[in-house]
């Protein structure tokens, strides 16, 4: 079903296994720029790592928006995942802006130290260019009780005392990532501000790194979204997702400049 009067393509579903799968599952040059599928059930929703997203039926947003961003070379996908994270965080500044709003490399997004939303970006590369991208994301909006398997999380409701009616939020988060995706396609770099909010920012801290546990501190992010750190050896670090991991029980709200 799509919901009309609306700037963007909303197409509500009422129950799907994931988005994402969803979309993917579809001939992308035949959908438009910015069309939303929004379900109100996911039962198998996907996170990084191959994780499973939860979510409680009709509790909160869990959606797949398809973008064209051509204007992007294939090097520079990283900043369609810094766009999202960008806009996740300014809409949360909208709605509870006593919180602390930080990213957990590469694209968690935490409010006053619980996980509030996951992003799940996949493309497909056209001529040396993002030709389509699949846009995940699960945000916790009036889900308060959570499955016992589920990491540190928190939602709006949480942070807010208040219920929220999620498709207005939805448009206003749309509204926030279509100005983050101006900026990107306006040749913003996004890199500062991403860092400015990357939760242990210059913290040591405990990760997984391949076979070992080992102490180090986040240095920074390359263009390619490999994070860096340097581990208390000495030794330099440049990790992609599979690569690293950090223990649980460090996560800690801190970050660069906020």
């Amino acid at each position: 079903m799509r919901i009309e009067n609306s700037i963007f393509n909303i197409q509500k579903l009422d129950s799907t296994e994931s988005t994402n799968k969803y979309c993917e599952a579809l001939d992308l040059g035949e959908v438009g720029d910015f069309t939303c599928y929004w379900a109100l059930e996911q039962m198998a929703g996907i996170g990084q790592r191959g994780n499973c997203w939860h979510s409680a039926p009709g509790q909160n947003l869990t959606f797949s928006l398809v973008l064209h961003p051509s204007f992007l070379p294939a090097d520079r996908q990283f900043g369609l995942t810094q766009a999202l994270a960008l806009a996740v965080c300014d809409l949360l500044e909208i709605q509870n802006s006593k919180s602390k709003i930080h990213i957990k490399w590469p694209n968690d997004i935490y409010a006053a130290g619980g996980k509030i939303c996951g992003t799940l970006v996949s493309t497909r590369l056209q001529g040396g260019r993002i030709g389509s991208a699949v846009c995940g994301i699960g945000l916790n909006v009036n889900e308060v009780d959570f499955p016992a398997w589920v990491p540190n999380p928190t939602s709006l409701r949480l942070l807010t005392g208040e219920c929220h009616e999620l498709e207005p939020l939805l448009r206003q988060l749309l509204e926030c990532i279509e100005r983050r995706y101006g900026d990107l396609r306006a040749g913003a770099d996004l890199q500062e501000e991403y860092l400015s909010r990357l939760l242990n920012l210059g913290v040591e801290a405990r990760y997984r790194y391949g076979d070992e546990q080992l102490r180090a501190t986040i240095t920074g992010v390359d263009p390619h979204g490999r994070l860096m750190l340097t581990a208390a050896d000495g030794r330099r670090l440049v990790c992609g997702m599979k690569e690293i991991a950090l223990c649980q029980g460090n996560t800690r709200e801190t970050s660069g400049e906020r």
